[in-house]
């Protein structure tokens, strides 16, 4: 892939606007962001070596602190690892904001009408009772595996159960989630965080993937993962339907 052509001041505001409100980056989360931008595709550069020393000096903290934020940021998807030499050196990707799902939806959810009462209420609902419904989980996931990553099409695609049924588990967006027909399979009744570790195990998963599956189901139970709800509008008989 070539570096395109970047709009500094575009990628600024997405980043202030949704990048780092979305993945709460922390005061050193976004100042090693910036300096590695400065530094890798604000020069041209896709790929781009430092060390953890380098990186301290240059955004003014220890040396534990910027290996940290490295660190989260590769689990957030922000940085892609492509190699390490040794504990020091690394070799990343620095994607910018519009090259990230989460920021990406968070743009097209800029677009949509303000949330009603009604969609409030919809959250509670069954998410399975409606075929709009159930898209919005498909939507949530942007065409990827919630499980194991791997890009899905709608001819394979699936809605799985987080807590199984088997074990009082509800229809809500809280416990559904869209994956591919093989996590689904493999998954059965298992606990979602066995399930996700032996996709780790088997290495279907990075560790950073493992990290941020982790994290995805804590963000699912705590119902932060809300997916786009389908538009309520009247019939003509004054009954309601999904868009």
């Amino acid at each position: 892939m070539k570096n395109r052509n970047i709009d500094a001041g575009q990628v600024w505001k997405d980043f202030e606007d949704l990048l780092a409100p979305k993945l709460n980056f922390s005061v050193t989360d976004r100042a090693v962001y910036s300096h590695l931008f400065r530094h890798s595709r604000l020069e041209g550069k896709l790929r781009f070596q430092f060390s953890i020393p380098w990186l301290a000096r240059g955004v003014g903290v220890a040396r534990t602190t910027a290996r940290d934020a490295v660190r989260r940021l590769i689990a957030r998807g922000v940085l892609r690892l492509v190699e390490r030499n040794g504990h020091a050196h690394h070799v990343v990707r620095l994607r910018l904001p519009s090259e990230i799902r989460a920021v990406h939806a968070a743009k097209i959810a800029a677009y949509r009408p303000a949330p009603t009462l009604r969609a409030a209420v919809d959250l509670e609902e069954d998410f399975l009772r409606t075929r709009p419904l159930r898209q919005a989980i498909h939507a949530r996931e942007d065409g990827r595996c919630f499980y194991c990553l791997r890009s899905i099409t709608c001819k394979r695609w699936c809605l799985d159960h987080v807590v199984p049924r088997a074990q009082s588990g509800r229809n809500s967006y809280r416990n559904l989630v869209s994956c591919c027909m093989d996590c689904n399979s493999l998954k059965a009744d298992r606990d979602a965080v066995e399930f996700v570790r032996s996709l780790y195990r088997d290495r279907r998963l990075s560790a950073h993937e493992l990290t941020g599956r982790l994290r995805a189901l804590d963000d699912l139970a705590a119902g932060k993962l809300i997916p786009p709800l389908p538009v309520q509008r009247k019939t003509g008989n004054g009954s309601k339907e999904g868009s």
